[in-house]
This record gives structure tokens, sequence and C-alpha cells, in this order.
């Protein structure tokens, strides 16, 4: 009997808000494994932010995806079939593999994953590229010193959870800004930042920030952009690094969101800004996992995940994680799962 792989294409390019109908699901036959090639079930697929830039036709750092194409997406599974000796059946891997239930590969750009050491669910986040992200972007890209003030927009995100906890390990102050009460609570109460607060719930960000970091901010590490950026601005030390990963606040919008020009304070503060990607640091991927697992085996990086199951619901679970609704990281356990 011939098995069907599901997928989930790009039917059209969003403008504004990606919506369902943006996306196609699809069915293929499924191939079989090429000399030195794997079969991949997938068990896991990961929805993040930078896909909503994939979709657009001029992607600014990556090829956009074509229309009709499978949608990007790093996901995680096991070896049902092989044909590569460096992947035996059964070996648990991630990579690029797209969203679809089944993926064939020949290793190259993939890694070998350990269900001994973690559930496998965390290759897409806290032990993978959100976590990489955190670790690169704190440690190496601001530099964080002891003592330091850490503020961290998105700060209950994939990225932002981990980045207040690395923060805390290396014994800063950790402040953050969320959308809801809930993920405050989350974030004080077992994360360990020390003070956060609800954007949608203040008039005055500036105000609120200022009196939550009332010496300063000495490392910003922003994930959102737009008016929380504009109101950290004038709250910089003087020595500033502020860390750019995301601007999820400007990636959904029809026009131009023009704001304030406050580069000038980065000259009274003589701050740094720095624009980075995590695979600008692939050469050091073994240290950043070997840190990350440790300190997550030691009960030092928690981590939450809000799981939604079915291919055909991965649009439904990126287009909420865009709006905010998760906690820590939104995944997709697909229906090949068997764990």
């Amino acid at each position: 009997m011939t098995i069907l792989n599901h997928q989930v294409t790009l039917k059209s390019r969003p403008v504004g808000f990606p919506q369902a109908s943006d996306f196609d699901l699809i069915e293929v036959p499924l191939s079989k494994p090429g000399d030195g090639e794997i079969l991949i079930e997938a068990h896991y697929l990961s929805v993040d932010p930078y896909m909503r830039g994939r979709m657009n036709d001029a992607a600014s750092y990556a090829d956009p995806v074509r229309l009709g194409e499978v949608m990007v997406g790093e996901s995680v599974g096991r070896v049902i079939e092989s044909r590569n000796p460096k992947f035996p059946l059964g070996t648990f891997v991630s990579g690029m593999f797209g969203w679809q239930e089944y993926a064939i590969s020949d290793g190259k750009g993939i890694r070998r994953i350990d269900p001994a050491a973690a559930p496998i669910s965390t290759a897409l986040h806290v032990l993978g590229m959100p976590g990489m992200t955190a670790y690169f972007g704190l440690l190496d890209v601001c530099g964080v010193k002891k003592g330091e003030t850490v503020f961290v927009s998105g700060a209950a995100g994939a990225v932002g959870s981990i980045v207040g906890q690395l923060a805390v390990i290396h014994e800063c102050r950790a402040v953050g800004s969320a959308g809801s009460d809930d993920k405050l609570i989350y974030m004080t109460d077992e994360l360990g930042y020390d003070a956060a607060f609800n954007y949608k719930a203040v008039d005055d960000l500036g105000e609120e920030i200022r009196g939550l970091c009332p010496e300063g901010i000495d490392v910003y590490f922003d994930n959102v952009g737009g008016p929380i950026t504009d109101a950290v601005f004038p709250m910089l030390n003087v020595g500033a690094r502020v860390a750019i990963c995301g601007q999820i606040s400007q990636y959904n919008l029809k026009e131009r969101d023009l704001g304030p020009r406050l580069f000038w304070h980065l000259i009274v503060k003589r701050a740094t800004v720095r624009g980075f990607l995590v695979f600008d640091f692939a050469s050091r991927y073994r240290e950043a996992l070997t840190h990350l697992t440790e300190w997550y085996q030691s009960g030092r990086l928690k981590m939450r995940e809000r799981i939604t199951d079915g291919i055909e619901n991965a649009p439904h679970a990126f287009i909420e994680m865009l709006h905010g609704a998760n906690t820590g990281k939104q995944l997709v356990r697909l229906q090949a799962a068997d764990e």
C-alpha cells in the first residue's frame, strides 16, 4: 500500500498577519531514500517568527519560500529507513525538513539527537536553535557581565525565556516584558526574572521600564522592536550593549511603522547595537549545546512547551504564535509521532 506524506505548502503571500488560506495541505506518495540517504519520520515540528519573513516575496536574509513549495521549518524525528551508515535505523535527528510528516535527507546539515539526554522535542528549543540564539546573543553579542541589568523584550517566548535564565545563571538582574499576566507569573516564579511587566496593560512604557530598572539598562536583548525598543533606548547606561535578535512587532504590518528617531542616545551613552543570526556562530554550536545541556539537566534551565497536534494544524499554530499565544516554545506534534 502506498504511504502518503502530508505536506503544508505556501499557497499565497500574506498581507499583514498570515491566514489559514495562505497555506495548502497536500498529499504526495512517500518516496524511497536513495544511496547515501535516510528517510525520517518527523515527530515534532517547530514554528518560529522568522518563518513570516520567508513568506514574503523577498526575504531579507534567506531565500523566500516559493509558492507551492513546502513551508520551511525545523523538525525532529526518527530514521525509519537508512542507506547511510552514519545514521542507522532508529537514530533521532533534527534538521530543516520543512512542514511535512516525512523527509528524505543525505545527512548534510542535520544533527543527531540523544533521547537519553533530554526529551527529543527540546532539540527544537532549549537544546536547539532558540537556546543557542539566547546563548550567543547574550554571552557573545552582548558580552554580559556579573551584576549588570539585562532587559529582555518578548521575555516569555522561546528565545526570551532562555535569555532571562542565562542572565540569572550569570548573576545578573533580569527584567522583561511580555503580553499577559500569566506570562509574568511564569517569568518571575519559574524562570527567575527579578521583575517583569505586561506591556499591554501599561499606559507609559518608559515610566514602567524606569521604575523596574532604576539603575538603567546595561544589556538589552530585543526580540520585539517597536514601541518597547523606543522606550528602552533612553534608559541605556553608558557602554550598554543591544542585541537585535527579532522584530516580531514589525513582521505583520501592512504599512511601515514610523517611530521616534533615537539613535542620538547611542552617542551620549556610547552604546553598541548589533544585529545577529545564530548561524553566525555555527562553528561553535557544540560549545553552546554542551553548556545548555548541563544547565538543563541540573535544573537551572527550565522550559515550557505549547503543543498543537497534527500537520494540518501547523498553520493555525504558526498564526497563534505570531499573535503571542505561546508561553515558551510553540511546537506541532505530528500524527506520525509515536514515542
